[in-house]
Order: structure tokens, then sequence, then C-alpha cells
């Protein structure tokens, strides 16, 4: 049985940051319930050499629509970054949400052999195929940065399970 690139990445992307978003509510719910300032919590890190929490969603976002767009061959779609509350950061997944919701199965599929090129023109140029792009390196990229933003609230009190971060499947 074969899976295709598509069901491996658009399908993924979708559970993880509908949770992401989910998360999210109960982490501005919590922060007001316990007066807590948002930015504390935006702006938090697990350890100080890390990007804050609010880098973290970003980050996540920018491979989901990267990922996607570059498996189906379309313009990388650029966004500010400009995100500095939870509202903010749940618009910037909804935006994620409908760029990739706009992706079809056969955009995708059939591209394990497309040739994707990451950083072109520097000394850290890396050339992968579509297959390898996804499963190497655009999932894990994504999953870290989703586990980050998770792991900083957790660690900052707001209770959240593995439920909550596996989203609705």
């Amino acid at each position: 049985m074969t899976i295709s690139l598509y069901a491996a990445s658009v399908p993924v992307f979708k559970q993880m940051l509908d949770g992401l978003d989910a998360i999210l509510v109960k982490a501005e719910e919590y922060a007001a319930a316990r007066n807590i300032e948002p930015g504390v919590l935006l702006q938090s890190r697990l350890f100080p050499d890390m990007l804050q929490m609010l880098r973290q969603v970003q980050i996540a976002c920018d491979f989901a629509r990267g990922v996607s767009a570059r498996l189906a061959g379309l313009e990388v779609p650029k966004f500010d970054d400009s995100e500095q509350s939870f509202a903010d950061l749940r618009e910037l997944i909804k935006k994620t949400l409908a760029f990739i919701e706009g992706i079809k199965p056969s955009q995708i599929d059939g591209q394990e052999n497309r040739e994707i090129v990451l950083r072109p023109g520097t000394p850290k140029e890396k050339k992968l195929t579509g297959q390898s792009y996804l499963l190497s390196y655009g999932l894990p990229q994504f999953f870290f940065h989703i586990t980050t933003a998770y792991g900083n609230l957790r660690h900052n009190g707001l209770e959240v399970g593995k439920r909550d971060y596996m989203g609705q499947y």
C-alpha cells in the first residue's frame, strides 16, 4: 500500500494547526483567568537560546505554507511575521489553513521526484526530491516548532495534554 504526498502533508498540517489554534485559545483564557499579561506567555522560551513561543507558532505556519507550496510548484506566500497577540497568531493560523486547504491533491501527488532547492544560490543550498523534502526536512521542522510551542505553554502551567496537541483526527 502506498500513501500519497498530499495525504502525508496537507491533512497533517491541518490537523496539527487546528490543534495548535485550540491550544492558543486555552492559553489566552489561562492568562486572563490568572491575571498573567499575555505577552509573558507569547515571549516565553523554554531555554534562553531558543526562540520565543510566538516565533515558534510563526515558523510552524511558515513550514506548513512553504512545504505545501513547494510540493505543489506554487510560489511560497510571504507573511510579515508581525503578530503580537494570541488573536494575531490565531489569524495567522487561519490564513495558513486557508492557503493549504486551497491546494488540491492533484497538485502535490506525483511530485515525489520534483526537485526542491532550499536556500538557492547560497553556500547552504541543498537540493532534495519532493519526497525527501517532505519526509526528511519539512515534516520534522514543522513538528519541532509545533511541539516547542506546545511544550513552552505546558511548561508555563497551561493544562493541556497529548489530546490537545494531536487535535482532531
